[in-house]
């Protein structure tokens, strides 16, 4: 199996020849007055980086002497305000505040602490902990510790430690990681699940797609049968979310939109989370992948589970 990760494809890039003064400008004009112009804030607002965002309020600022995210909230209304405040929040501190959001109150929800927390590279998650510290003042990890338990709250610390080796890829090293990982499961009575924790969080993802590839040829099943016939609960989620991003991110993704959707009703706060968290990233193979495994456009489930302004938005995030 390829160690090389595939080009990552993102739907929004930075736009050429920027103008911040300008597009502040065309808000300004937007918001003026009687009535609104969404067409022309999301022309603007979906063709821009989270980095031209900021630079566009500090004009805005500058310009009017007037505070750009007040203006959208007084403007807008519902998950399309919800969408434009996430685009104008930088991407660290939005992951931050989700996560805040998934462990505040009563419940927890772990769904959102795996997805943020065990499918990013070490420089984002540490964006994310610095971000998550700066704002609510107390570390991710001691919320975390506080509202997770056993094998689980393991894990996530783990991620937060931002330490994976990301470089080295010795497959001479992956028959030996996969016999370990097969004596810490289904070779023994009980499960290790502090060998699968360290292993798991410790490697490189090209390594690890090698240990995957041994492991099925000494066992003729894959890991991630492995983790559903060893684990369970929150633990089996957050290493079976590690495990199918090594082996395919844009599909552990595409998933997760459609699990968003699925079903009555949609959860417009995962839905709005992960467009807007991906389309700078790799959001175009994530729309390939939609493709492969539901035989229809993610472009298509968009349309058909949201309306108006809101669906709107979110189209133009995802079709680039």
């Amino acid at each position: 199996m390829s160690s090389l990760l595939p080009q990552e494809i993102p739907t929004v890039s930075a736009a050429g020849h920027f103008d911040p003064s300008s597009d502040a400008a065309a808000l300004r004009k937007a918001m003026k007055g009687f009535g609104t112009d969404e067409a022309a804030i999301i022309a603007i607002l979906s063709r821009r980086t989270s980095d031209q965002r900021q630079q566009i309020m500090l004009k805005y600022q500058q310009s009017y002497g007037r505070d750009l995210v007040k203006d959208l909230k007084s403007e807008l209304s519902g998950k399309f305000e919800d969408t434009i405040l996430a685009l104008m929040t930088p991407l660290p501190l939005f992951l931050a505040k989700e996560i805040n959001h998934a462990i505040a109150g009563v419940g927890t929800n772990e769904r959102t602490l795996v997805e943020i927390l065990c499918t990013r590279d070490n420089a984002s998650l540490m964006l994310i902990k610095n971000a998550y510290y700066q704002h609510f003042r107390k570390k991710l990890e001691e919320d975390l510790h506080g509202d997770t338990s056993g094998d689980f709250r393991r894990l996530l610390i783990s991620m937060c430690a931002c330490a994976r080796d990301e470089a080295s890829c010795d497959p001479a090293l992956a028959n030996n990681l996969a016999q370990q990982l097969y004596k810490a499961g289904e070779g023994k009575m009980g499960t290790d699940e502090a060998e699968f924790n360290r292993i798991l969080s410790a490697y490189s993802y090209p390594l690890l797609r090698c240990v995957f590839e041994e492991y099925r040829k000494i066992k003729g099943k894959t890991f991630g049968d492995a983790i559903d016939s060893e684990l369970s609960g929150d633990l089996k989620l957050g290493m079976k979310t590690i495990y199918q991003c090594i082996e395919n991110r844009a599909a552990f993704f595409a998933k997760e939109l459609h699990n968003s959707m699925a079903g009555a009703g949609t959860n417009d706060r995962a839905l709005i989370r992960l467009v807007v968290s991906r389309s700078e990233i790799d959001m175009g193979n994530i729309k390939q992948e939609y493709q492969k495994l539901y035989k229809k456009p993610l472009e298509k489930d968009i349309k058909d589970d949201t309306s108006g302004d809101y669906k709107r938005v979110l189209l133009a995030l995802v079709e680039g």
